[in-house]
């Protein structure tokens, strides 16, 4: 038995997450009953009942994988799941130790009122009965059947009770008629064998969990790994140390173009354009004088720039999260961890003051800026960490002023040339309103006695005053600037570093947990997003036993270079009107990760027969652009690539035109099945063909006219080519011709071989 109080609004999930779990326990062996039960005075509480043929098999049970996926199923959805576990009882008599009775019984609907007045007054009557301890009401859902479940000190206490005619009139009198067709049963609670029994605190749980990939930290970074992880059908744990998400947008609210490709992917792109708000440029002024303006709104871009508070963002993952079965576990803190050569076992501190022990596969530390798994690896910055001396405040306030709307702004004043003041201001969603950042006034710095302030938002510090956002705005803002309706303000210290390795055995670091650098365009929670987007793929075909042995090192081999670049770029615009002003479109395509490549990596590749074949077409590690114009017979409308691509799998995209002749058709088909095999299914294939190539007659691949050739003007195809576009949507291996032997080559590095 196991008593649950639901969170407001999860009701239903744990209704669906009991019923699924009561189907696989149908035919366990010594299964006899699975029953759901309701508190009929709180409808958010639930007992889950479990019968069994004998002990043994309960116990089997309790501490099998079934008990531990259910747990594991509900306890994102429970304000606090029970240290202890279930309750074991039996009906076989035991020593002088608590019983528990359950008298089951019949309250017809159109009676329950009349039963509910008179349990009321026998609660209050049996309360002073000796022995008796307490009780729960409960109800099976959808019936007229209620449970009167008691705890008594001891059997012979109750059977006291029970004996004494006159406790029908005396305790049980205002309920009698409905006691007169009952069902009586006795439990005994079972004690757990001393070989099972572990050393307790009086805090602690021995409380074991398996799964996949445990992820610690639910920001932008853990929820991302945990939806594509999830998309993939592989087990994981999602566990953050804060009780409750952050509801202020003290953190990134730039949304890059490229991540909101990633979102389309995920699904969640409809709900932050709806929330946030578009950031259409930028303007720079040093010193009073407007430097520089650019727009934003760009041709070709998939998306424009979002504006989104973080909270937002972590609201909208959390919410595709839970459609895909998986609650991040708040209140649960890292404090260790070991891994051998099979997984990780990691001890956790829950909220309710206990301990449990989680055994994954993988171990992803998404932790943040303070992250324990980086602390627990011993990972050091390259060069140090290095932390700018100023102190920074930010604040969300209102700004009257005649400035263009959905522009960032940048103010900055330059003394002989060096730069002693500066101020950002982001527009948010809402008339006027904007976050801003700027040099923290004197005073904050002085309560630090002229040393470093703890990196990140600063709880020490009192916290800005309106009067302070006012004095940055006369001091470098147009005249006439005024700020009002300060709605938080905070003070912060910008750290800056990347660790040595983003990778030890089994576990791994993300997003802020691997590098720190300024708040400059949002970089540092997008930066975080693609880490797992990289990494997530991988991972959940290590996790499946699909992945070949050197897969997950390419995620160190392809990010942390990116993660170097971002981290040093970021450090030299902090304090500068603009890093290149001679092409300032190609650095917001740069900034925005469109021009991201991965072509050092050893995990992708080419075959070219003519080196300047495939010249006007992405190249390994590139980003896939996307094409519109594609037809498939039966769709009344143009498709876009993307519309191939989407999904979780590798996609394998093999073009011909009119040169094209049979027996290169017939050789492509044979290879889109042998490479399916050889990647497990996890690779789908396409044959693109020119408007004016014959049309082919093979049942499979699946046929895609590039109507207008928008696919050969884009990618530099002629003749026969093919593409493998990755999961993570970059481009994996090219060849023109095509080359078969090359394209299972390649493979290997991803999938180890043909299975």
């Amino acid at each position: 038995m196991l008593r649950l109080r639901v969170r407001a609004g999860c009701e239903p999930a744990v209704t669906a997450a009991w019923r699924a779990h009561a189907g696989q326990l149908a035919p366990a062996a010594g299964g006899l009953r699975q029953e759901l039960l309701h508190d009929a005075t709180d409808s958010r509480t639930f007992v889950l009942v479990t019968e069994w043929s004998d002990e043994a098999a309960g116990r089997r049970y309790a501490r099998g994988p079934l008990a531990a996926a259910l747990a594991d199923a509900v306890r994102p959805l429970c304000e606090a799941y029970p240290a202890d576990g279930p309750r074991l009882m039996t009906d076989r008599p035991g020593a002088a130790t608590p019983i528990f009775v359950d008298v089951e019984l019949t309250v017809p609907a159109e009676r329950r009122a009349e039963f509910d007045r008179g349990y009321v007054e026998v609660l209050a009557r049996v309360a002073a009965v000796p022995g008796y301890l307490r009780e729960d009401l409960l109800r099976e859902p959808g019936t007229d059947v209620h449970h009167i479940f008691a705890e008594w000190r001891s059997a012979a206490e109750f059977h006291r009770w029970i004996g004494d005619p006159a406790h029908a009139s005396q305790e049980a009198g205002p309920i009698a008629p409905f006691l007169l067709d009952i069902r009586r049963r006795l439990f005994h609670p079972v004690a757990e064998p001393a070989e099972h029994r572990q050393p307790r605190t009086g805090r602690e749980a021995d409380v074991h969990r398996t799964t996949d990939v445990l992820v610690v930290g639910a920001g932008p970074t853990g929820l991302t790994a945990a939806v594509e992880l999830a998309r993939r059908g592989v087990a994981c744990r999602v566990i953050d140390k804060l009780a409750t998400p952050a509801g202020q947008a003290d953190k990134a609210i730039g949304v890059h173009c490229r991540t909101m490709e990633l979102w389309e992917e995920q699904g969640i792109v409809r709900e932050a354009m709806d929330t946030g708000i578009w950031l259409t440029g930028n303007m720079v002024f040093v010193n009073g004088r407007e430097t520089h303006r650019m727009s934003w709104e760009l041709p070709g871009l998939p998306y424009a720039h979002l504006g989104l508070p973080q909270y937002e963002t972590e609201r909208l993952l959390t919410q595709r999260l839970a459609t895909l079965g998986v609650r991040p576990q708040r209140g649960a803190e890292l404090v260790g961890f070991d891994q051998d050569g099979d997984g990780v076992t990691a001890t956790v501190a829950t909220a309710d003051g206990g301990t449990e022990t989680v055994r994954a596969k993988y171990l992803v530390g998404c932790d943040g800026a303070h992250s324990r798994v980086r602390e627990l690896l011993g990972l050091t910055f390259t060069g140090g960490l290095g932390r700018f001396p100023q102190l920074f405040m930010l604040g969300d306030v209102d700004v009257d002023w005649d400035m263009p709307d959905g522009h960032l702004l940048r103010f900055l004043h330059e003394t002989d040339g060096r730069m002693d003041g500066m101020l950002v201001c982001v527009p948010l969603r809402g008339e006027r309103r904007y976050r801003i950042a700027t040099l923290a006034p004197p005073r904050f710095f002085a309560q630090t006695g002229g040393q470093d302030a703890p990196p990140g938002f600063s709880e020490e510090l009192a916290a800005p005053t309106l009067a302070d956002v006012q004095a940055a705005l006369d001091h470098l803002a147009p005249p006439g600037t005024r700020a009002s309706n300060l709605r938080w303000s905070s003070v912060f210290r910008i750290s800056h570093g990347i660790v040595d390795r983003y990778r030890d055995g089994r576990v791994f670091v993300a997003g802020d947990a691997a590098h720190l650098h300024p708040p400059a365009g949002g970089q540092g929670m997008n930066t975080g997003i693609q880490d797992t987007w990289n990494l997530a793929w991988k991972l959940a075909l290590a996790a499946r036993g699909l992945a070949a042995p050197g897969l997950l090192d390419s995620y160190e081999t392809e990010r942390r270079p990116e993660g170097e670049e971002i981290v040093g770029r970021a450090v030299r615009m902090a304090f500068t009107d603009e890093l290149d002003r001679a092409d300032l479109e190609r650095q917001f395509r740069q900034e925005m990760s469109l021009l991201l490549s991965y072509a050092g990596s050893p995990l992708v590749g080419e075959s070219v027969a003519d080196p300047d074949a495939l010249r006007a077409g992405p190249g390994p590690g590139d980003r896939a652009p996307d094409v519109a114009g594609l037809d498939r017979q039966g769709v009344g409308h143009p498709l876009r690539l993307r519309d191939l691509t989407r999904g979780t799998r590798h996609t394998l995209l093999v073009y011909a035109d009119a040169t094209a002749d049979e027996a290169t058709l017939a050789a492509a088909a044979q290879l889109c099945a042998d490479v399916r095999r050889q990647a497990g299914g996890e690779l789908d294939a396409y044959l693109l063909r020119s408007p004016d190539a014959a049309p082919s007659r093979l049942p499979a691949p699946p046929v895609v006219v590039d109507g207008g050739n928008a696919f050969r003007d884009t990618y530099g195809v002629t003749g026969s080519a093919l593409y493998l576009i990755r999961p993570d949507g970059h481009i994996g291996y090219r060849s023109q011709p095509i080359d078969g032997d090359g394209l299972r080559k390649h493979l290997h590095l991803t999938f180890g071989g043909v299975r």
